[in-house]
């Protein structure tokens, strides 16, 4: 039976075009990047399965792909410790490898490696695909690039300073307005734990949150009450959640009803100074919101956070995220290392930009140059000037076998080749060649010694 020609689920082939416009906005993000003095890495696709496990919490982990282990450590999977319904440790004896599930844990990893290798403070960007096993959907694949940028070895706020610029300078080269960034602080949403009493549950807690969006408050209340937030803690947290006013405005109230709790504060100080800076150095195009319900799900952020929100002319959501993490390198024996990052949505921005033909039109997919073919001998002439056509960086080619002109055409129009070059056996005897316009149709004769020039 012959195989089903089929990608697997949550994955993609992508044409000439497709690819076109993906690199242009590769390209794009790299100048930015390097523009804010960001250097470029590059890790492995997979990682040692402990080192992306126990980072992204329960339902992160439950999203990475395992690799099984090959060859006759297979046999040695405890299936004693499945049985017993041991299922992590069944886990990690058959599982010894993962694909990465984003690329600052990698990064973090990357850090503590080469540490002797680096100048602190380090300012890297990584553009590279990872995987989550998640349930496809519109701008969610299992396989999609994600594109990073992290400063690490430095607590100073002016780095979230820099990092919100960053997305205000990409967006404005994109020329995506309508986007909007929504910070928070994980400080501020400790504070709040404690004031509803439940310290102990700040992970819970956050998690809930963090699906506002999904199930609405009433879901969120109701989630929390079978995590046993009491009547009392709710009532307060709705209250908290109905609060109006501009960033500064908010962020005086959460003063006043965090005035015991230390750690809020320390989170409400540190988000008046980051508004305060850019109050005097407004952005070009994204608008920029204190948000009191963003939470960011991933348990290694520890002080300001940032969502991305595409313009509300297109259905999409999220286009990218980050925040300040202190402890993730500890993790790997490192500590005191603070670092702040941000991820760039790859996939959803191309969407995004997709949708609203941002995209340029003039991206070059297929050569610019056709030269048809009429045998052999004038094949191997015609050939000669692609080799030097080529050499001076024009993209050409030579139609690969002798057939009638019109199917050599129909080629040209199908790849979009703007250009033909007729060059047969009574064109060398007159030492001409024929130059074919397919956007006009319009066919003009030239000296032979001139080719080089002209289709230049």
């Amino acid at each position: 039976m012959p195989i089903k020609p089929i990608t697997p689920k949550g994955t993609r082939d992508f044409s000439a075009a497709e690819v076109a416009r993906r690199t242009y906005l590769k390209q794009l993000l790299q100048e930015a990047f390097e523009t804010f003095g960001f250097q470029p890495i590059e890790t492995p696709s997979f990682e040692r399965l402990e080192t992306l496990t126990g980072v992204y919490g329960e339902e992160g982990d439950r999203l990475v792909f395992k690799i099984i282990n090959s060859g006759e450590k297979v046999k040695k999977a405890n299936v004693e410790a499945l049985t017993q319904g041991a299922y992590q440790k069944f886990v990690h004896s058959l599982s010894e490898k993962a694909l990465r599930y984003d690329l600052t844990v990698p990064f973090a990893r990357y850090v503590v490696q080469h540490q002797n290798e680096l100048s602190f403070p380090f300012r890297r960007y990584q553009i590279q695909p990872v995987w989550r096993a998640d349930r496809p959907q519109h701008g969610r694949f299992q396989e999609f690039y994600q594109c990073d940028a992290d400063i690490v070895g430095n607590r100073s706020l002016w780095q979230e300073i820099e990092m919100l610029s960053l997305y205000d300078n990409v967006f404005s080269k994109l020329n995506l307005e309508g986007v909007s960034l929504k910070i928070n602080h994980r400080k501020i949403l400790a504070g709040i734990a404690n004031l509803l009493g439940a310290e102990s549950k700040l992970t819970s807690f956050t998690v809930t949150l963090d699906k506002l969006d999904k199930i609405g408050k009433e879901g969120v209340l109701k989630e929390l009450k079978s995590n046993d937030f009491s009547e009392d803690a709710l009532t307060t947290l709705e209250q908290l959640l109905e609060l109006k006013g501009n960033g500064f405005e908010q962020l005086h109230t959460l003063e006043t009803l965090l005035n015991d709790q230390e750690e809020g504060l320390e989170g409400v100080s540190e988000l008046k100074f980051i508004l305060a800076q850019l109050e005097d150095s407004p952005f070009k195009t994204v608008a920029l919101n204190f948000d009191l319900t963003l939470a960011r799900g991933l348990h290694y952020y520890t002080g300001m956070i940032v969502e991305v929100s595409a313009p509300d002319s297109v259905k999409m959501g999220s286009i990218g995220g980050g925040g300040r993490y202190d402890d993730l390198t500890s993790t790997f024996g490192l500590k005191n290392m603070s670092g702040i990052g941000i991820s760039f949505g790859f996939e959803r921005i191309y969407l995004v930009m997709e949708a609203l033909g941002l995209f340029p039109e003039t991206l070059q997919t297929s050569a610019e140059i056709l030269f048809a073919n009429f045998g052999n001998i004038p094949a191997a002439t015609a050939y000669q000037y692609v080799n030097k056509l080529r050499n001076q960086g024009v993209a050409c080619e030579l139609y690969p076998t002798e057939a009638k002109l019109k199917k050599q055409l129909a080629y040209a129009n199908d790849k979009k080749i703007n250009k033909v070059v007729l060059l047969g056996s009574e064109e060398l005897e007159q030492k001409e060649f024929i130059l074919k316009n397919m956007n006009t149709g319009v066919q003009t004769s030239h000296p032979l010694e001139q080719l080089i020039e002209i289709v230049c």
